[in-house]
């Protein structure tokens, strides 16, 4: 079962580049500067955000039959490939200095980020793909920290860095192949 864990990893790694919330870590580092409490933050927003995402894709495949399901997630694989190609920018009323503290902060600031993201709607369609939620969870969990982790730790100096652009089409090309896998009913060759 190791096979939904590295398509989601994958997936969620390369479309979290350029992320609302991967700016949102941005900003809480230089914020708060405390690398440690932001990180744990990151880490248990995910899981739980993600674990809920997972579920309802687990519980989505059960209500749809198998041709419906099919065709939903072949049209909403390749509808997250067309919105990954559209930058995100972070809202205005991102937070300031919290009297939460900087893990509550980054929690709830970080939940709430996910909430309607593409990286929660991809945990739904892989969960819902590879019916196995603890694997498709851990792979998007381990995914959003190989993108949200290192602008905790490097700030600036990576995020200028990273040819966005590039990663999203990528990342698009993912979803789009995912997407024709899908609908032509080929398996889970990816």
């Amino acid at each position: 079962m190791i096979h939904p864990f590295l398509v989601s990893t994958g997936v969620v790694a390369l479309a979290e580049i350029g992320d609302k919330t991967q700016l949102l870590a941005l900003l809480l580092t230089t914020q708060f500067r405390r690398p440690v409490p932001i990180i744990a933050g990151i880490v248990v927003a995910t899981i739980v955000n993600h674990l809920g995402a997972g579920a309802l894709g687990t519980w989505i495949t059960h209500l749809l039959g198998a041709t419906v399901l099919r065709w939903v997630l072949g049209v909403s694989f390749i509808a997250m490939a067309a919105w990954i190609l559209i930058p995100d920018k972070l809202d205005d009323d991102a937070p300031a200095h919290s009297r939460y503290g900087v893990f509550v902060t980054t929690v709830i600031t970080f939940f709430l980020a996910e909430m309607g993201d593409k990286t929660q709607l991809a945990t739904i369609a892989l969960a819902a793909q590879y019916q196995s939620l603890v694997w498709v969870v851990a792979g998007t969990t381990l995914g959003m920290l190989i993108a949200d982790v290192p602008p905790v730790l490097f700030g600036e100096w990576i995020v200028k860095r990273v040819p966005v652009r590039i990663i999203h089409l990528i990342a698009a090309a993912i979803f789009v192949l995912l997407g024709v896998m899908s609908l032509l009913n080929v398996g889970q060759l990816l």
